[in-house]
């Protein structure tokens, strides 16, 4: 009989699938008593504790070292599957998108030009604030690695902010571990920016308007940034869709006034700690986040999912959604 690998298949760790299959054969268990489990006997306790990180990103283990949880698959991995599907649509806008570009400038097309310097890169993004009449658009994969930079407002934002233009911005995830680059977001938000955030956000983007966008790539020796700004094409069509594909699935910043506390909470704490949820975060990440325990987290979520009547976190998020919380 072929070896049942399921969570493996998934791109989880076989220590993982291990302690998931333990917990459902034997039941609630604490990490010690999982850790004397076949297989799982003389494993590494924080190479286990990451293991059943794993399962509870996922949703598949709940509880505490002391009382750990296997929760029922079909839900959660229905989850995961349609959280992969929704990526897989954005990879596939994505190829075609950048299909069109490498067909169209390799082919010498006049509506797509290359700047090659940092200065010229600054320039050219400055150009969208200043020039646009109704609206920019904006994809930002947010903080990445480790950068002596400090994060600051684009020049020329708040001023077209001012002058009443519209912004809608999708920030990756992890804008919200970088405190920095985090209230820089804030302070857009404040002028009037609607902002949102998306796990994995793929490429920097500005839109001006319909009338043109600037692409932002790192250059391939990895020493400055190109830009590519994009005049009226079907490429610019696709990168308007790309860009609004993750507005429809992205959830809304949290504000810097939302405060976080172990008491009942409040409409704002609630959606706050909705849209970590929704934008991917980990309990653990959340509770960093937060400057609170993640037993405090686990048990704010628990209460959100009896105040909604959901039994597992994915129907916690539909719930929220039916009712406009996120």
């Amino acid at each position: 009989m072929r070896e049942m690998r399921p969570l493996q298949a998934l791109g989880l760790s076989a220590m993982a699938e291990a302690a998931y299959l333990a917990l459902v054969e034997q039941g609630p268990q604490t990490l010690a008593e999982l850790a004397g489990r076949a297989p799982l006997a003389g494993s590494p306790r924080e190479s286990l504790r990451r293991a059943v990180t794993e399962l509870g990103d996922i949703g598949l283990v709940s509880g505490t070292d002391d009382r750990l949880t296997a929760q029922p698959p079909r839900a959660m991995l229905e989850a995961v599957a349609e959280r992969r599907a929704r990526e897989a649509r954005i990879a596939y806008e994505s190829a075609t998108v950048l299909s069109r570009f490498w067909l169209d400038h390799t082919s010498g097309s006049n509506y797509v030009e290359v700047v090659d310097s940092s200065h010229g890169h600054l320039a050219v993004q400055e150009r969208i604030h200043d020039e646009a009449v109704a609206e920019v658009r904006g994809l930002s994969i947010g903080p990445v690695g480790r950068s002596d930079r400090v994060p600051e407002v684009s020049p020329g934002t708040l001023d077209a902010l001012g002058r009443g233009i519209a912004y809608r911005v999708v920030y990756g995830a992890e804008i919200l571990q970088d405190s920095k680059a985090l209230a820089v977001a804030h302070e857009c938000v404040d002028r009037g920016e609607q902002a949102r955030v998306f796990p994995d956000v793929a490429l920097n983007v500005l839109v001006c308007d319909d009338r043109f966008a600037v692409l932002g790539v790192t250059a391939p020796d990895r020493t400055g940034h190109h830009s590519v700004v994009v005049q009226p094409s079907g490429l610019l069509d696709g990168l308007i869709g790309v860009f609004e594909s993750y507005w429809r699935m992205a959830v809304p910043l949290p504000s810097a006034g939302e405060v976080f506390e172990s008491g009942s909470g409040s409409m704002n704490e609630h959606r706050q700690l909705l849209s970590y949820l929704s934008a991917g975060l980990t309990d653990e990440s959340i509770a960093r986040e937060l400057g609170v325990s993640e037993r405090i987290v686990a048990r704010r979520i628990a209460r959100l999912q009896e105040m909604l009547g959901a039994r597992t976190r994915f129907q916690l998020g539909v719930q929220a959604g039916r009712r406009g919380w996120l």
